[in-house]
């Protein structure tokens, strides 16, 4: 099977800072990309080097820069708090980072492009397990609508740009992401990451209760963050949507997007108290029912991009412990106490 991209490539990896743009800096390390002895690149620009929402500043930047091949991990997230107080902001800034990119890559030359998009885009009462096919079959979650239409839109741009001008650009859908590097923040953090600090901070505080948001019944799907840098890779290398032999839908058209997921689902309640064993809390746990729960089940269908050989490979509950003893271990760093709670809380 032919490699798309190569070690001479010069990668841009728009939103490098964030938890997925630093999994996937490492995973192409790893895999012998960026490597200046072999003629390779990585690119990185910060917010004070070009602002991804200002089209004239990315199309400047790009025609100065000329990178190969683009990974498109910068976005403005959050859980549903965030979702709710800040929809304009979600759509807005998601939209014009996506379309500003795609352009720029496409009139500078850009050989490949890769969008990443999230498993959020599909509609709240869709079949499970969820497949390429459920996409804007029916009406989305309200609670994440705003940041869910934005990443639409990077996915049809994608597509639509490769169907007119033979643009390269593929797309993967991610589920939901955990892993070194998250945003703990109490309005930008997604329910992982949420739990992770409430308990971490209630031990270290002796706290008598933790209190969490809806029910606790719905079920997520979980994936560490290196395992979605390996499926990038594994995209980048080896999928071209145009290739006889890649996935197809049910009608035997063409895919622009593949799933990317754990197939490991748990429940927000057993997930709660999964991190308070592991963080030692023997306190009680308070379910705050007058917030929402969101989609009750998402779990995606990952079927289609294993058939490129890729395979998560950090299991869960694994996962999870290695996140919180990092964090832990940061913590109770003494030369680096003050900075690394000051960043947690």
């Amino acid at each position: 099977m032919q490699n798309y991209i190569n070690k001479k490539d010069s990668f841009f990896i728009a939103g490098h800072n964030g938890m997925v743009g630093q999994a996937i800096i490492r995973t192409l390390k790893k895999s012998g990309y960026c490597n200046q002895s072999q003629g390779g690149k990585l690119i990185i620009a910060n917010r004070n080097e070009v602002d991804l929402t200002s089209y004239e500043k990315v199309m400047s930047w790009f025609k100065i820069n000329k990178p190969n091949v683009v990974i498109i991990a910068a976005a403005k997230v959050g859980g549903i708090y965030a979702n709710q107080k800040n929809p304009y902001d979600f759509i807005s800034e998601n939209i014009r980072i996506a379309h500003n990119v795609i352009e720029a890559s496409w009139i500078n030359g850009v050989r490949r492009l890769l969008f990443l998009g999230s498993s959020c885009i599909y509609p709240k009462n869709s079949n499970l397990p969820i497949t390429e096919e459920e996409l804007l079959s029916s009406s989305l979650e309200q609670t994440n609508e705003a940041y869910a239409i934005a990443k639409i839109s990077g996915i049809k741009l994608c597509e639509a740009i490769r169907k007119q001008y033979n643009f390269d650009a593929i797309s993967l859908m991610p589920t939901n992401l955990y892993g070194p590097g998250d945003n703990y923040s109490d309005e930008g953090s997604h329910v992982m990451a949420s739990l992770i600090k409430k308990f971490i901070l209630a031990k270290r505080y002796n706290l008598n209760n933790v209190v969490c948001w809806g029910t606790g019944n719905p079920f997520r799907e979980f994936l560490h963050v290196e395992d979605l840098g390996l499926a990038c890779i594994n995209a980048l290398e080896k999928w071209n949507p145009d290739y006889k032999d890649s996935p197809k839908d049910n009608n035997g058209e063409k895919l622009y997007y593949l799933n990317v997921g754990s197939n490991e689902e748990i429940s927000i309640k057993e997930l709660a108290l999964k991190i308070a064993k592991i963080t030692n809390y023997n306190g009680e746990i308070i379910w705050d029912r007058t917030k929402p729960d969101g989609t009750f089940r998402k779990v995606i269908d990952s079927s289609r991009i294993k058939k490129f050989g890729w395979e998560p490979k950090i299991p869960l509950g694994i996962g999870i412990k290695k996140v919180i003893h990092e964090i832990e271990n940061s913590l109770n760093d003494k030369n680096d106490q003050g900075k690394s709670i000051k960043n947690f809380l």
